[in-house]
């Protein structure tokens, strides 16, 4: 039971964004410019580099919704977005997404475990300012995100389902329909 009054029915963060609208909008438009608008980095990336994040917070609402956008960016490739969030040094991925991820899991920690070494480890990997800086502030939003959903032990659905039904529309449509645009 969340710790406050939510419309039920509304899971992770679609509840409090129904529940406080002007801080929704802020939100769902930086989940618009960092994971669906054009960028050098796909959007399946983007959206594992949220997916990751999450799954380090042990957000299960984050990881669920952003992991089944990054499956269908991904062409329904589910054993994929579970081997990046098990151990993305080994999961089939590019090394330049692997070095991203890293960096990613580092920020996850804080914002100081980011060193210079793993900066230049993902430029060595063909990753460009835009994309560390991307990459940066993806993970310090999923971890706010994160605390978000589960600091006001929000509600979600354990049916995986229910996320892959949702996740073709936010691929598409992105994250500017307000309430409940992310995830």
């Amino acid at each position: 039971m969340a710790h406050i009054k939510l419309t039920e029915g509304l899971p992770g963060i679609r509840g409090l964004f129904a529940f406080r609208p002007e801080t929704a909008k802020p939100l769902c438009e930086l989940a618009e410019v960092l994971l669906h608008q054009p960028n050098s980095l796909s959007a399946a990336d983007r959206e594992l580099i949220a997916t990751y994040v999450s799954s380090q917070n042990d957000c299960f609402y984050c990881q669920a919704s952003h992991g089944a956008i990054a499956a269908h960016h991904l062409e329904g490739n589910e054993t994929l977005v579970a081997q990046v969030k098990e151990s993305p040094a080994v999961a089939p991925i590019s090394d330049k997404l692997k070095a991203l991820l890293a960096l990613a899991g580092k920020l996850q920690k804080g914002g100081k475990h980011a060193q210079h070494d793993d900066i230049e480890n993902a430029r060595r990997q063909g990753a460009t300012d835009l994309e560390i800086h991307d990459t940066v502030l993806i993970a310090a939003a999923f971890c706010m995100y994160n605390r978000y959903v589960d600091g006001l032990a929000t509600w979600a659905s354990q049916d995986l389902n229910s996320y892959r039904e949702r996740a073709a529309a936010v691929a598409t449509g992105g994250y500017q329909r307000i309430p409940g645009a992310i995830g």
